[in-house]
């Protein structure tokens, strides 16, 4: 199996691409740490995969409070004492509408989450991973960061702050064979799928943003956990500082 007996840290786990990451790197042979704010919905996820026969644990905590993302690697630690791969999936966006009615309270929200956690995990993750002398940073960042839809500036903005981390991070801590990556999935059928569409989930709506891409649907939580899943693994020992399209199209 891909990840035998490595040890997952994946946030936002709770839904969506996260919840099938942490499936899929289980059914890989990984042990996971499944956070979300939602702990309830962690558990969920975490059961889940034990009663399948893998190895997970629950964990609530919010990944903008430095304490919080300390515990979560500090509770990997304890648990499977090892942290091998650190997933930032966790996300938050404002609704799709015009940059001025954002508010101040949602800028500041989709900046803590989307871009300080993963300076965040870096802080906490990185000793971890120097001491172990490796370690894989993945982040989901989005299409938003590279071409962005109107409605979504603030969103599409922090995404583009994570791709240019995600470089960069991966620069500085090459040399300590740390590989960092990331993921720009195209608008998927999760829980944010409204928010991206302004608040409505219409068939209209819908082929408005399909029409952009040019397989011709949205991304499935399937088409981001098996991108991760190849990321993280040491089939991409050689690769860092990628940020992969998985967007049927969309950013050609």
């Amino acid at each position: 199996m891909k990840l035998n007996r490595k040890v997952a840290l994946i946030t936002g786990a709770g839904s969506g691409f996260g919840a099938e990451m942490a499936r899929q790197f289980a059914a890989s042979g990984a042990c996971i740490l499944v956070n979300d704010l939602n702990e309830k919905a962690a558990e969920t996820v975490a059961d889940e995969i034990r009663k399948s026969g893998g190895s997970a644990i629950p964990m609530g905590g919010d990944v903008s409070q430095g304490d919080d993302v300390g515990a979560l690697v500090a509770r990997a630690m304890e648990e499977f004492g090892a942290l091998d791969i650190y997933v930032n999936n966790a996300g938050y966006s404002h609704i799709n509408q015009p940059l001025l009615e954002v508010t101040e309270a949602e800028f500041d929200r989709i900046y803590a989450v989307n871009v300080k956690s993963i300076y965040l995990s870096a802080i906490h993750a990185v000793p971890v991973f120097r001491a172990q002398g490796s370690g894989v940073f993945l982040n989901i960042a989005s299409t938003a960061g590279v071409r962005p839809r109107p409605g979504l500036t603030w969103y599409n903005s922090s995404k583009g702050a994570v791709i240019t981390m995600t470089k960069s991070m991966a620069v500085e801590l090459a040399p300590d064979n740390i590989r960092v990556n990331a993921l720009n999935p195209v608008i998927g059928e999760t829980g944010m799928m409204k928010t991206f569409m302004g608040g409505q989930d219409t068939p209209e709506i819908r082929e408005k943003f399909i029409s952009t891409i040019p397989l011709g649907r949205m991304s499935q939580p399937n088409d981001i956990a098996r991108a991760a899943l190849f990321l993280v693994s040491q089939d991409a020992e050689f690769i860092t500082g990628v940020c992969m399209e998985v967007d049927g199209g969309r950013c050609i």
